[in-house]
């Protein structure tokens, strides 16, 4: 089935790990997609290449957020977004005396900021079609049993609050605005978070959830593409959390 047949999606942090697999989703759902992620990213277009047809690479600098809400109001203008997906997200992982203040505030801008700035480009267009998607990514972080990322949740708390708050405003225009909290997601963030101690890192999530398997990246693009379908027509205002029962 092609249930995104005619639309357009874009998706921001579009060639990490998540960002792919809803690309190539969304992309065999019938969507044209639009990938956005830094313009220095390696290999950039070869990899939004490889996502398949359908699926095109726009570089996105989220650090400098006048410029890329400009740009993305731009993209909006010229052709019509149906559907943004607010994934991009910086993660470190240490203390939190440990963090500066600019750390604090890089992922506090690319984590949820962005995600203001952007559903502000891409809703005018929507409201004057009378529909839109807005998917935003939380995280079970919010569960508050994670060390040593707390600039990161407090971007991810910040990005729930937006969810809700655009629910609330845009839902009268027809625009649906929802979330989803991923769970432990087999990632290359996780392999470079991790990297000493990958196997400790996976014995631990695996004891902590329901479900003892992994969650792959696929697990999540399916839910963000059921959340951007008309299968969901009349939800809106909600935190979906992918965890595997944690």
């Amino acid at each position: 089935m092609e249930e995104l047949a005619g639309r357009r999606a874009l998706i921001t942090g579009g060639l990490g790990t998540i960002g792919r697999a809803m690309a190539t989703r969304f992309a065999q759902a019938g969507a044209a997609v639009t990938v956005l992620d830094r313009p220095d990213a390696e290999e950039a277009e070869a990899r939004a290449a490889a996502l398949g047809d359908g699926v095109r690479f726009v570089g996105c600098d989220l650090n400098r957020l006048a410029e890329a809400e400009a740009q993305v109001r731009a993209l909006a203008e010229a052709e019509p977004v149906d559907i943004l997906v607010n994934n991009a997200a910086l993660i470190i992982n240490k203390p939190h005396e440990a963090f500066s203040l600019e750390e604090y505030e890089d992922q506090i801008r690319v984590n949820s900021s962005a995600a203001f700035a952007l559903s502000r480009a891409v809703a005018p267009g929507m409201r004057t079609r009378g529909d839109g998607a807005i998917v935003n990514l939380t995280s079970i972080t919010l569960n508050g049993q994670w060390d040593g990322y707390v600039p990161y949740v407090a971007s991810k708390g910040a990005m729930l609050g937006l969810t809700k708050g655009l629910a609330r405003e845009l839902g009268r225009h027809g625009i649906r605005v929802n979330a989803i909290a991923p769970g432990a997601v087999v990632s290359e963030a996780e392999q470079r978070v991790f990297a000493d101690r990958l196997q400790e890192y996976n014995d631990w999530v695996l004891e902590r959830q329901c479900l003892k398997r992994r969650i792959e990246p696929q697990d999540v693009a399916d839910l963000a593409l059921f959340l951007a379908s008309a299968a969901a027509r009349m939800i809106s205002g909600q935190n979906i959390a992918i965890d595997g029962g944690w």
